[in-house]
């Protein structure tokens, strides 16, 4: 179990969670491009030890490590937080979020549920959570059959499963955003963070 840790009081984080498919990661590239939160927002980037894929760039998405550097990272308490989703680990460093924390910078993450609630516990003042919908489990179908052409059928209803499980959790959420329409979703979003990021 990990300490509480020394909360920043001007820094804010930003959790961002839903199923996969539902769109959060374009909202986040949407929103870190936005230029009213450009200067607001820095990126926490995860670590991963699932392969790259193809348009994705290490540094970017994320941090692509083995599974051994992840043991070696976990065993040096340099994870704050992670999972383990379709046989892969995903983590949030340490050190990214209290180097910016200190800073009195602002933090956009976007995670799984267990990892939401975990940051939520740790920084219970600084943090906003932020639940991406999609329009409907059938819309959800089709975005991860259309994103993951190459996946197997089982792979693709274990991800659909987990959907199911992952929308009955929104109500934990400060907020529930529907991703219907992209452009209106980011509009939403951005007025969450700057009614939560005004001086």
């Amino acid at each position: 179990m990990l300490n509480k840790v020394k909360q920043k009081r001007n820094g804010q984080l930003f959790v961002i969670s839903g199923p996969s498919g539902s769109g959060k990661t374009t909202l986040v590239k949407k929103i870190l491009a936005d230029r009213k939160l450009k200067k607001k927002l820095v990126k926490s980037i995860s670590l991963t030890t699932r392969p790259k894929r193809s348009k994705e760039r290490s540094g970017a998405d994320y941090l692509f490590i083995s599974e051994k550097q992840f043991r070696q990272r976990q065993k040096a308490k340099k994870i704050l937080e992670w999972t383990r989703y379709l046989g892969y680990y995903y983590a949030t460093p340490r050190d990214c979020v209290e180097e910016n924390l200190r800073q009195g910078k602002h933090i956009l993450l976007c995670l799984d549920l267990a990892g939401v609630l975990k940051i939520k516990r740790f920084y219970p003042r600084n943090t906003t959570t932020i639940f991406i919908l999609p329009p409907s489990l059938s819309e959800l179908c089709k975005r991860i059959r259309k994103r993951c052409q190459k996946t197997t059928a089982e792979e693709i209803e274990k991800r659909l499963s987990l959907a199911r499980k992952e929308i009955q959790e929104a109500a934990k959420f400060d907020f529930s955003l529907v991703n219907r329409d992209l452009a209106q979703v980011t509009r939403d979003l951005k007025q969450i963070i700057l009614d939560k990021t005004k001086n």
